[in-house]
């Protein structure tokens, strides 16, 4: 019975010795101050200025409910016709990724899934990333490329479209 007291005193002092530990005012063991802070934190210049406005509840007090969408609506929408398929798993407009499952292509034999990544608000090839896999592992260069020039290309033909109205 001792033991197992003197086993749960050891663990609860190990504890609290991990969470002090953790903590982040180190000048209070130190004898100084805890007002005290080193130049980093209070410098305005130190690149590494912590903001010290900037708490847990600024989350939720969020003053502009605008958000910039940095990608391509031409590219977007380009990819989900092209890709039409594949079933969609997971979208972010925000981050600009679509994730798909495997699907069959029209008069394919062979299953694809495809993982999107439009990276740029500009109507470029840089913008575009696709990455192709089969069920046997990733999918040739050569059909990788024909995904993302169809995708290219209807997105071409969209923002031509657009222009017209």
């Amino acid at each position: 019975m001792r033991a197992l007291t003197l086993i749960k005193c050891t663990v609860a002092v190990a504890a609290l010795g991990s969470l002090v530990a953790c903590g982040g005012n180190k000048s209070i063991l130190r004898g100084k101050p805890a007002t005290e802070r080193p130049n980093q934190y209070t410098d305005p210049t130190n690149p590494n200025n912590l903001d010290t406005e900037n708490t847990i509840w600024n989350a939720f007090n969020r003053k502009s409910t605008e958000t910039n969408v940095l990608v391509n609506k031409y590219i977007w929408a380009a990819t989900i016709e092209v890709l039409d398929f594949l079933p969609i798993q997971t979208i972010d407009p925000y981050t600009g990724v679509i994730v798909t499952g495997y699907g069959t292509p029209p008069n394919g034999g062979r299953s694809y899934r495809a993982t999107v990544l439009i990276k740029d608000p500009a109507l470029d090839a840089r913008s575009l990333n696709v990455a192709l896999q089969t069920r046997g592992g990733t999918a040739p260069a050569a059909t990788t490329r024909a995904i993302e020039d169809a995708i290219l290309s209807r997105a071409r033909q969209l923002r031509i479209a657009d222009n017209k109205l």
